[in-house]
């Protein structure tokens, strides 16, 4: 129990420096199919830094939660780009 307690300290501080993440909206294109936004969040999913993908396939949109820290929203249009669906932030 005291090995946990101080594990949990020492760990505390790291936490306490990690970034916000932060949320972007990607416009995807080519998503023609019903199987195209599972091919796009697994492309997304990939990327290091990324928490949370959600894919609109009726707005052909992608949700990505990410560490910025980590990861720059243009990695992110990177990665679906080299999937095949090219994508752009939302602005």
């Amino acid at each position: 129990m005291r090995k946990l307690l101080i594990a949990a300290l020492v760990a505390l501080p790291l936490a306490a420096l990690a970034a916000t993440p932060k949320t972007v909206t990607l416009d995807v294109k080519n998503m023609t199919c019903e199987l195209c936004p599972i091919t796009v969040k697994k492309s997304l999913e990939k990327v290091s830094g990324v928490s949370a993908v959600e894919v609109d396939f009726d707005k052909k949109t992608a949700t990505v939660t990410y560490d910025p820290d980590k990861i720059q929203p243009e990695a992110l249009s990177r990665a679906t780009t080299n999937a095949g669906y090219p994508s752009s932030v939302q602005k």
